[in-house]
């Protein structure tokens, strides 16, 4: 029935900060960036792997959106990694701040979150 995850979509308040951290704190490679003019909106893909995309998208005056604590609706979003450390080490370079290390006491893995420009939870987990 499903077959994979194919995109996130994300709505930015900052569209080009948070096109500097998908593309250039991150890592992931632009797949297209166009502009909407009819919406007055960019929308930037972003490759995850070889099989997903976060999509980007810039509105005039977006709404804020509740994410914490534990509020209803998509509560982060987590991306694999082969080894968490050289990531957490990137990213406090660049300024982000990293929760601590924690273990998955069902699977053993280790993972830890940070927050994207607009406030939204991404998890790091250790493949």
């Amino acid at each position: 029935m499903l077959d994979r995850l194919h995109h996130v979509a994300v709505i930015c308040a900052d569209y080009q900060r948070s096109r500097h951290f998908y593309a250039e704190v991150l890592g992931l490679a632009v797949i297209r960036e166009v502009w909407r003019a009819e919406r007055q909106s960019w929308k930037c893909d972003l490759a995850i792997g070889p099989h997903a995309m976060i999509e980007l998208f810039s509105f005039p005056d977006p709404p804020p959106r509740v994410s914490r604590p534990e509020a209803r609706g998509l509560r982060h979003l987590a991306f694999a990694v082969a080894a968490l450390d050289p990531v957490i080490k990137r990213l406090t370079a660049a300024g982000i701040a990293v929760e601590p290390v924690r273990v998955d006491e069902y699977t053993g893995r280790r993972f830890t979150f940070f927050a994207d420009p607009d406030d939204l939870p991404l998890e790091l987990y250790e493949d």
